[in-house]
């Protein structure tokens, strides 16, 4: 299976990065291949509704989407992982989902499989309800097949992070996903 992870941490070393990188351990154990995209750190413009891409592109921005289009709707799968931040996605993740605006129709024609890892400081149980909700709105708006959530309560520090057993969910996680 061909796997695109959404990174959308600035932190390159942080702990929701951390996941990402346990799970794609394990999915490459398993025989997946794995392409990351790190929104954080690219040039990402966010979408300005114009909506001259008619929402099958192309976009008349011309960033780094292009290359993402084409890596997206190459894969089977995609993986959201971001910290969260005041309750909800990193702005960096938001902004490349935006501009799928462009490629919705294609997403959802391929009836891709999907997942979210993110990790907080906060461990209250109420931590991750909006951005489940999001999460869960993106997958039934694109016609995903959920395979499952890794949410790292009270991952504040990379340090924290290595020490709670979420490193190894995310890695059991890939390591157990199949075609």
């Amino acid at each position: 299976m061909r796997i695109v992870v959404l990174e959308g941490s600035p932190n390159r070393h942080g702990s929701s990065n951390m996941l990402a990188d346990e799970f794609i351990r394990g999915a490459k154990e398993a025989g997946h291949t794995i392409k990351v995209i790190d929104a954080a750190h690219a040039d990402l413009h966010p979408c300005t509704g114009c909506v001259r891409c008619g929402y099958e592109g192309p976009c008349v921005q011309k960033d780094d989407m292009e290359q993402f289009r084409k890596e997206i709707l190459e894969a089977d799968m995609m993986v959201f992982v971001t910290p969260l931040y005041y309750y909800g996605m990193s702005a960096q993740l938001k902004i490349l989902i935006d501009r799928f605006c462009a490629i919705n129709s294609s997403i959802t024609r391929k009836h891709m499989k999907s997942a979210l890892l993110s990790a907080a400081w906060n461990a209250d149980g109420w931590t991750f309800d909006a951005l489940e909700a999001h999460y869960k709105t993106l997958v039934r708006y694109l016609d995903l097949d959920d395979q499952g959530m890794i949410l790292g309560k009270g991952c504040g520090t990379p340090a924290m992070t290595r020490r709670s057993g979420y490193p190894e969910r995310a890695y059991e996680f890939g390591r157990r996903l199949r075609d």
